[in-house]
């Protein structure tokens, strides 16, 4: 007997832009489109055609934008306030600043980091 297809064989997860989970959406909303077949064409599984669906209902399928210009809320912390009781004032950190998006990541920048590579991925975070 032969050795069943696909055994030992590993899926890599293809990573699809917002545009075009938009239009494999798109087609899945034509007029008597069948979700299974438009996710078999564009070789997608059809249950995350449909959570794309809801993600485009809810307004979350959208473009990013790389240079917005909108504001994100900031909080800033003093140090001193959170200073150990001894009552030994710290010593102002050499420029570092931290960075958390909640439930997300907390990003640690030291002074002299890349500006565009620090844009990049607060834009990537924000998403």
């Amino acid at each position: 007997m032969d050795q069943a297809e696909g055994v030992g064989e590993r899926r890599v997860r293809k990573r699809r832009s917002v545009a075009e989970k938009r239009r494999i959406v798109g087609l899945a909303f034509q007029p008597g489109a069948s979700v299974a077949l438009v996710a078999r064409a564009n070789d997608v599984n059809a249950n995350q055609v449909f959570a794309w669906r809801r993600a485009l209902q809810r307004g979350e399928l959208t473009e990013p934008t790389v240079a917005s210009g909108g504001l994100i809320p900031v909080t800033v912390c003093d140090l001193r306030k959170t200073a150990p009781a001894s009552g030994v004032e710290r010593a102002p950190s050499s420029g570092l600043i931290h960075v958390e998006f909640p439930g997300h990541t907390l990003l640690s920048i030291e002074s002299g980091a890349d500006p565009t590579l620090l844009r990049v991925l607060l834009e990537n975070m924000r998403k």
